[in-house]
């Protein structure tokens, strides 16, 4: 799966999704760095077929209200460690890469996966 995590998570995320044999990139990496707008992230997310990976809530506003990005994985950990967010991520990698292949939205708390159901027009 590939993924563009946000520049409030740690690069170290992405690095560890990458090892997980994942196409991860930080937004470190981008042309704008850290300094990305939401609407540059979201745009080379979609682009690039990434799921936005985010602590922050305007992306699940956006995602909610817009359909920008097209997938989102929110993280709802609250304030804990680099090491125990890598944690928490690295232990429910499997049912957040399942969900994502059947699903636009995820939310991720220390102690639970919230998958969304895709709202679709018919």
């Amino acid at each position: 799966m590939n993924f563009l995590v946000d520049a409030q998570l740690p690069a170290r995320l992405a690095r560890q999704l990458r090892s997980a044999g994942h196409d991860a990139i930080h937004c470190e990496g981008l042309p704008s760095g850290n300094r990305s707008s939401d609407a540059e992230i979201a745009a080379l997310a979609d682009a690039g077929d990434r799921v936005v990976v985010t602590k922050d809530r305007d992306f699940r506003d956006a995602h909610i209200l817009r359909g920008v990005p097209r997938r989102l994985l929110l993280v709802m950990t609250g304030n804990i460690s680099n090491g125990e967010l890598i944690a928490v991520v690295a232990a429910n990698l499997p049912e957040i890469v399942s969900a994502l292949a059947e699903v636009r939205f995820v939310e991720l708390s220390a102690t639970s996966l919230v998958v969304h159901e895709d709202r679709r027009e018919h």
